[in-house]
């Protein structure tokens, strides 16, 4: 089998994720043979370092030989059965670490099988707590400018990133989107914190206001991944739990792309030290292997719902491949990983190593920013420096930037003019210098007139 053969049968009968598929007749995609460690590798034996994780879900590389062995043996014991009257062992055992290592007071795990569907769960439970709690006015949802939660029709309505959105307004429910505390647009003279603090008062003030008719905040923690990997202070998530608290409003952490120590520590919200009254994980909880999903959240809030048959206080919602047992297998080896290796402090030394290696861009005359919160480093292009004036989006510098890595051997898929590292947690300090040169040469040839 070679490439063209399966790039020709592929455009026959595929139509790709967010990809617009006329680009094919000038951007061929790349058929995979086959991943081993940060390493992807195609029909022809090109080789590419992972950089964004496979879309930032691969922590521990691609075909670990752990993970490998907890999904193999759990396939010779039990492949799936549903999760309705039934439980399984992997099941059990990941709910109870779960609820060992998320923020304190999340003892209950609900689960979905994508990280939309565990936003849409947050949403539906929460929503369905103020009615059993006899509160039926309480079903509001406010979000973040430039959130993304989703690209299912409840977790579009709760996200503000146009190019998803815009397209499906007319289909989606009406949430309240107040402005965020991006760090990017801050004065010269002020700090993210100071940012995160001037930009919560857009929070409390309409949590003032409309209190009693919302359910729930829901917040991506300190970074906003699909919205250009923008960055904020912790203090914010700080001010927003004691507001929920203060107006009686649920708070729900979308961490499905910053869990499990992307951002630093194992979860975003510990920098905040809070618990949100819902977690929503996905991505990184399989390592990268399969599809699997949970929401994490109180005991008083699955009391909300316990209640006689004949009541209908259930929450009826499910998947048929709800809480997969190969996926917990996955989910188990990869905790494990963390657990054996003390991977959030190891993985220090790479935080460095990347902001070591990508300092000199910062004096760039077409980039912006260098930013970055943990595992997580973005590199924002743009036509003016002073003014941070983006490109054209349609001159589509980061896709010259992708090509270029491409060519030398590295995935660099970007976010608009945004080039960012998301790698997995296995990388070595000279990959990731490799990444830093090829991005550097990527931008220069991005951003040539």
């Amino acid at each position: 089998m070679n490439s063209d053969e399966l790039k020709q049968r592929d455009l026959k009968v595929l139509w790709h994720p967010c990809t617009q598929m006329k680009d094919h007749e000038t951007l061929p995609m790349i058929p995979i043979r086959r991943g081993e460690g940060v390493w992807l590798e195609d029909f022809e034996g090109n080789r590419y370092i992972d950089a964004i994780s496979s879309w930032w879900v691969n922590l521990f590389g691609h075909a670990n030989p752990k993970i490998n062995a907890a999904v193999k043996a759990q396939l010779d014991e039990l492949e799936h059965v549903l999760l309705a009257g039934f439980s399984h062992e992997p099941i059990i055992q990941l709910s109870e670490q779960l609820v060992a290592i998320t923020p304190p007071g999340l003892t209950r795990a609900f689960y979905a099988d994508n990280g939309s569907s565990a936003v849409e769960v947050a949403l539906k439970m929460s929503y369905h707590y103020w009615l059993n709690s006899g509160q039926p006015e309480k079903k509001q949802f406010v979000c973040l400018s430039n959130s993304y939660h989703g690209e299912t029709l409840g977790t579009l309505a709760v996200g503000d990133v146009a190019l998803y959105k815009e397209t499906y307004e007319p289909l989606l429910m009406k949430s309240i989107v107040v402005p965020g505390p991006d760090c990017y647009q801050r004065e010269d003279d002020e700090t993210c914190r100071e940012v995160a603090i001037r930009q919560f008062e857009h929070m409390e003030k309409i949590l003032a206001e409309q209190g009693d008719q919302i359910a729930a905040v829901i917040v991506e923690p300190l970074v906003q991944c699909a919205g250009n990997m923008r960055m904020y202070d912790p203090v914010y998530l700080e001010l927003l739990r004691a507001a929920c608290d203060r107006y009686n409003v649920h708070l729900i952490a979308d961490e499905i792309a910053v869990g499990f120590g992307r951002t630093g520590t194992m979860f975003a919200c510990e920098q905040a030290d809070i618990s949100p009254d819902f977690m929503c994980l996905s991505k990184g909880l399989t390592g990268g292997y399969l599809p699997l999903s949970v929401v994490m959240t109180h005991e008083h809030i699955y009391d909300a719902f316990y209640d006689d048959y004949e009541n209908l206080t259930a929450f009826l919602h499910s998947h048929s491949y709800t809480g997969n047992p190969l996926a917990c297998s996955a989910a188990l080896a990869t905790l494990q990983i963390f657990t054996n290796e003390n991977v959030i402090k190891s993985n220090q030394k790479l935080i460095e190593k990347m902001a070591d290696s990508t300092r000199h861009l910062e004096a760039h005359p077409h980039v912006s920013e260098v930013r970055q919160t943990g595992m997580i480093l973005a590199i924002e292009m743009v036509k003016d420096k002073a003014t941070k004036t983006a490109f054209d989006w349609r001159e589509r510098r980061g896709i010259r930037v992708y090509q270029h890595a491409l060519s030398q051997g590295a995935l660099l898929r970007p976010l608009g003019n945004v080039i960012y590292f998301m790698p997995p947690y296995i990388i070595t300090e000279a990959q990731i210098e490799t990444l830093a040169s090829i991005a550097t040469e990527g931008i220069e040839i991005a951003t040539k007139t």
